[in-house]
């Protein structure tokens, strides 16, 4: 298998885009830790409530990994906190034995024009979506000094390449993860750590249920929302799947030249 023996962690990865990579790692051979949260600070988010049930959902993705056959570990953190971020690496390191592939994909949306945008949510989208990815990055050098062959995966967004109305905020934070990716990659690059970026599009997560509701027009419904939304942004026509952004984690993973780089998995919605 492409990723026998390694060890990855994946925050985030309880549910949606973070499942499908966490499962397609295991897959190819990896054994994975997923790195949740069970509340948030702020109701400001896709959730709707303060109450996310990440944890539960870790442990669920976990049992799917070892009946692949794989090692796997729950982990309840909050990326937001030093200390968190610092733990959650060192319980990987300790339980699965080492660290070889850092996902950083835990995220949140909001939506509002920019003179409503509430500062707690603007707060809370830049603790996890930005300052998360830093703090875990951070917490994880160390350890993937000492792999063979190390990586990072950095979750963003074609909203991170193209701004939104309504998303300014969200478009931002992601735009920042971009910056951020490209300028570690160059910074560790010499020590042999791969870092790049995903960007997926139009996905049918928690994530995607809430924006689909938020757009949709008077009198439509969610669903002839999300039907027009995939027929007007897709070239491709279909909504992409954690699958399909599972696939590209693997190719980085694996692809030893290739790194600083953001790639979108989007149906063709962007080309830059």
């Amino acid at each position: 298998m492409k990723l026998g023996g390694k060890v990855a962690l994946v925050t985030g990865g309880g549910r949606g885009i973070g499942r499908g990579i966490a499962l397609a790692l295991a897959k190819e051979g990896a054994h994975v830790a997923i790195a949740e949260v069970e509340t948030l600070p702020s109701a400001a988010q896709q959730y709707g409530d303060v109450s996310v049930g990440g944890y539960a959902a870790a442990r669920e993705t976990a049992r799917e990994i070892e009946a692949l056959g794989r090692k796997a570990l729950a982990v309840r953190a909050d990326v937001t906190r030093w200390e968190d971020t610092e733990r959650m690496v060192r319980e990987t390191v300790e339980k699965l034995g080492g660290l070889d592939i850092l996902v950083c994909n835990a995220g949140v949306v909001h939506v509002a024009r920019v003179e409503e945008i509430p500062e707690e949510a603007w707060d809370l989208l830049f603790a996890v979506n930005v300052k998360g990815v830093f703090l875990s990055c951070k917490a994880a050098l160390p350890f993937l000094e000492k792999s063979s062959d190390p990586c990072i995966i950095n979750v963003a967004s074609v909203a991170g390449k193209n701004g939104t109305p309504g998303l300014a905020h969200y478009c931002a934070s992601k735009f920042a993860v971009v910056g951020f990716t490209n300028a570690l990659a160059k910074e560790v690059a010499r020590r042999g750590i791969r870092v790049n970026a995903i960007c997926p599009g139009i996905l049918r997560t928690q994530m995607w249920e809430y924006l689909a509701e938020r757009f949709r027009g008077k009198d439509e419904s969610k669903e002839d929302a999300w039907k027009r939304v995939i027929a007007w942004l897709v070239p491709q026509g279909r909504p992409q799947t954690p699958e399909d952004v599972g696939e590209a984690a693997v190719f980085l993973a694996t692809a030893r030249a290739v790194t600083g780089q953001a790639i979108n998995v989007d149906g063709g919605m962007e080309m830059h």
